[in-house]
């Protein structure tokens, strides 16, 4: 039984395989993969971990908490478990190899640690606590890493490794993340090459032509999981593979590999989830879920930030309620990863089709009055647009030369904070947010990089001196949104398979009903998107209010400017 279970296993990772590379190389390289699998099998011991509404994640650097000579995951492993324990149930530590650039994404080796965050004994070590969530930086690699540095002396194992140009093709159709260069030159002892380098000179492509890179990456996030990753994060997964003549994103291969290391970790550690990362328009962000089953069970929901940005700039949630009402998951067996603030800015091209070419001119616009940066991105046609907005959420939000209350302003930031929580997935916090942190416009100054101004590393002990002053800034912002994310993961209701429902009452009102799974239990959460007290009527007669256990009317609603309220209705209680 167990002999004919491990072919059935084999045979449709041989089919994945095949889909990338061909029958007859399948059948060359299926061998390899097969023993790589087998001895992980030996190592790492399948946990029942699947998602619930207690799932939620901290985006955060290893060094994000600095003390003294401390190795810096060991405080924020201290500073995790003083503050976060019943706040928050996973952690994203972000990369936290060895690298040379662009704050950690350009990994130098991934099997090590940076010497000077700690060791792997150190990430280990926030298990039990905490699910981690680790990066897989695989599209490209530091320009001085071993592999790439044995490809510059013309080291045969490693000739295949890199994607290299020949000629002057026509690369017109390639999509270019970044206003940089697409090809670098490097001089090796055989001649010149050019080299495949989609996000900067130092980030160099990996060739996933060739089957040996393959199963060195899929070594490596075994490696991973080995070492307690619960979710692991395939950073710009959607620029895989080359092929010239073609806009080299999305392509079908790219699919096919996803597909693959889904298949082989499902094998390995099927407790493990992928996140695909493509900062991209939200039809193709969503097809990373492929037939829902096959890719991942987990795709960033790109689109939330920017829209959520337009929602309390025009004080209407109408965009974002039509928006919302087309989220649709292909199974039961994928969800959404809610951001509103990352490591990285928020993203305009997954709001174009959504929102207008003057809406997103207004979003810039706006961006720029609040202290913000832009970042633009080279289109195929050779034009230049708007890719991302750099800019701390909290400001982004509230222009920080505003005549307003920080209270107000803490207002509006949560309820936005609230609507990301509210909806059908599985929300990621940024360090920043959770934290009440400001655009940091010195870090810019002194990197020369748009994306400083949100990276900003704290001291452990201002911090900390911070969040005992209740009047700060904060204490203020972290007070509130942990007690939103301790009333979420209290009820099934925010199951991350559950189902939603947009409700339409107001125009500044962002209404949605919340079902668990098993249609047991419900929640209806309101956020008032305006700076206006908005009364209104809705269906419901009476419930129970998720953050103060008390019976409330709500029949006919008031809601104080940003103001969130969550309940429960009063016909789900009486049902139960």
């Amino acid at each position: 039984m167990e002999k004919e279970k491990k072919r059935i296993a084999m045979t449709s990772l041989q089919t994945c395989l095949a889909s990338i590379y061909g029958v007859q190389t399948a059948s060359q390289w299926i061998g390899s993969f097969e023993t790589l699998i087998s001895s992980y099998q030996t190592k790492i011991q399948a946990r029942d971990d699947a998602l619930t509404e207690r799932d939620s994640m901290l985006i955060t650097y290893g060094d994000q908490a600095q003390r003294g000579n401390e190795k810096p995951l060991q405080t924020l492993k201290f500073f995790s478990e003083t503050y976060l324990t019943d706040v928050v149930q996973g952690i994203h530590i972000l990369p936290f190899y060895p690298w040379t650039s662009d704050d950690g994404f350009s990994v130098v080796d991934y099997r090590q640690i940076d010497k000077k965050l700690g060791d792997w004994e150190d990430v280990s070590a926030f298990q039990p606590k905490f699910k981690l969530m680790f990066d897989a930086v695989i599209n490209h690699i530091s320009s001085q890493s071993e592999w790439f540095q044995k490809f510059l002396v013309d080291d045969s194992h490693y000739q295949n490794y890199f994607v290299t140009v020949e000629g002057e093709p026509d690369l017109s159709q390639v999509v270019r993340p970044r206003a940089l260069p697409l090809l670098t030159n490097f001089q090796t002892p055989s001649g010149e090459k050019k080299v495949w380098t989609t996000f900067s000179a130092d980030q160099i492509d990996l060739n996933y032509k060739n089957p040996q890179v393959l199963l060195e990456i899929l070594d490596i996030l075994c490696l991973y999981v080995q070492h307690g990753a619960t979710f692991i994060r395939l950073d710009a997964i959607a620029y895989m593979w080359k092929e010239i003549g073609t806009s080299c994103i999305h392509l079908p291969q790219t699919h096919a590999i996803i597909q693959f290391l889904r298949e082989a970790l499902s094998q390995i550690a099927p407790h493990v989830n992928l996140i695909t990362e493509t900062n991209v328009p939200h039809v193709d962000n969503i097809s990373y879920f492929g037939n829902g089953t096959n890719e991942a069970q987990l795709v960033y929901n790109f689109a939330l930030p920017p829209l959520t940005l337009h929602t309390f700039h025009t004080s209407d949630a109408t965009t974002l309620s039509a928006w919302a009402k087309t989220l649709i998951l292909p199974s039961d067996k994928t969800t959404f990863f809610n951001f509103l603030a990352s490591h990285d800015g928020v993203g305009l091209n997954p709001a174009r089709g959504i929102l207008s070419n003057a809406e997103i001119d207004s979003l810039v616009e706006k961006t720029l009055e609040h202290g913000g940066l832009i970042s633009y991105k080279h289109n195929s046609d050779g034009s230049k647009s708007p890719y991302e907005m750099n800019i701390n959420y909290f400001d982004a939000l509230s222009n920080p030369n505003a005549n307003e209350s920080i209270d107000l302003q803490v207002s509006r930031f949560i309820s936005a904070q609230a609507i990301m929580l509210s909806m059908i997935g599985v929300p990621g916090i940024y360090f920043h947010s959770l934290f009440g942190s400001r655009n940091w416009r010195a870090g810019v100054e002194q990197t020369g990089h748009n994306r400083t101004i949100n990276r900003q590393k704290c001291s452990f002990d201002e911090l900390q001196k911070e969040l005992n002053d209740e009047n700060s800034l904060r204490a203020k912002v972290f007070k509130k949104y942990s007690a939103l994310l301790k009333s979420r993961k209290s009820s099934p209701a925010f199951h991350p398979h559950g189902t939603q429902k947009i409700l339409e009452f107001h125009k500044s009102i962002f209404a949605i009903e919340r079902i668990s799974p098993d249609g047991k239990s419900c929640v209806v959460c309101l956020h008032n998107v305006s700076s206006q007290k908005i009364s209104f009527a809705t269906h419901f007669e009476s419930g129970i209010d998720l953050f103060t256990n008390q019976k409330i009317q709500i029949k006919n609603i008031s809601l104080e400017p940003y103001q969130v309220m969550w309940f429960t209705p009063n016909r789900w209680l009486s049902s139960e």
